[in-house]
């Protein structure tokens, strides 16, 4: 499955590129190189990414699934508990 992000998201991106290889590398980046930048990180390293947050959330799932028996667990056989107490 391909990575992809809002036509807003990229080109916020590209631009960001651009500024760390002015301000890091002291070279100037443009807007096709950037753009080609982003495609070769989205598609090599995003999987990574991706991925680990997809790993992440089934932990974090698994975990409230695993919860889900002690916030909603009744106890049966529990109608003559009340009668068995004793009389004050």
């Amino acid at each position: 499955m391909a990575i992809e992000i809002s036509k807003q998201d990229r080109q916020q991106a590209i631009e960001s590129l651009m500024r760390y290889a002015a301000e890091n590398f002291d070279e100037r980046m443009g807007n096709v190189g950037a753009g080609a930048l982003l495609g070769f990180f989205l598609e090599e390293i995003g999987p990574l990414v991706y991925n680990q947050a997809v790993a992440d959330v089934q932990e974090r799932l698994l975990a409230r699934v695993q919860e889900v028996d002690l916030e909603v667990h009744q106890d049966a056989f529990q109608y003559w508990r009340k009668f068995d107490r004793p009389h004050r």
